[in-house]
């Protein structure tokens, strides 16, 4: 077994400000960064609320960290009142193939609140994914409820099943128990990429309205 020895705080911190640097879209001048035993907290400001996303992105490819917090503050240089993005974000719901029309969208502040149901957790993050983008938003607050049009049944085997079949994951250090739609993921991964795979899988199983992630990730 090949053991990686853990990165100082301080070797951390510099890859983490090369990741900022080196990713598109992310101007990593204006943002800080700490490290506290390989927790990183991301501070500072941006001028767009996908920027903010991008920066947490691109924290969590860098080998090493095992949580992102994010404090970053959106300063958008756009004076758009909220009703002008109330009325953005609704035509971009309207826009999007892949979100029913019981999904709205109000404003308040700059922030985007989606509310309604949908049938499964890709529409949520379709929904999301279309209006974050529009001017003058400093953020999004997610309260979409899913409500599934498939009842939940054998969905602990089906997502032990979804886990093995992916090529990326090590799922024999993963464990699923599911109860009432909600799907529970414990045990450890190695990266980032594998604790959202290993998310995603349960999303995808009919019937799922929520997923608790508490897989821890080990380098």
């Amino acid at each position: 077994m090949t053991h990686t020895l853990r990165r100082s705080d301080a070797d951390l911190k510099s890859a983490v400000i090369d990741e900022l640097d080196w990713t598109p879209g992310v101007d990593g001048t204006h943002i800080g960064v700490a490290v506290d035993s390989g927790a990183v907290t991301l501070s500072g400001e941006v001028t767009s609320y996908p920027e903010k996303l991008l920066a947490a992105t691109a924290v969590q490819r860098v080998r090493g960290v095992t949580a992102v917090a994010q404090e970053i503050t959106v300063r958008t240089p756009w004076s758009v009142s909220d009703s002008d993005g109330a009325r953005e974000a609704g035509e971009a719901l309207e826009r999007a193939v892949d979100v029913p029309d019981t999904v709205t969208a109000t404003v308040h502040d700059h922030v985007i609140t989606l509310a309604g149901t949908v049938n499964g957790n890709y529409q949520r993050i379709a929904a999301a994914r279309a209006v974050r983008h529009a001017k003058g938003i400093t953020g999004v607050v997610n309260m979409i409820m899913i409500r599934p049009v498939a009842l939940a049944s054998g969905v602990k085997a089906a997502i032990t099943s979804a886990l093995v079949r992916n090529a990326r994951l090590e799922s024999t250090h993963i464990t699923v128990t599911a109860d009432g739609g909600v799907a529970t993921l414990e045990g450890t991964v190695r990266s980032w990429a594998e604790r959202n795979d290993a998310a995603q899988a349960c999303w995808a199983a009919p019937g799922v309205v929520d997923v608790i992630d508490n897989l821890t990730i080990r380098y």
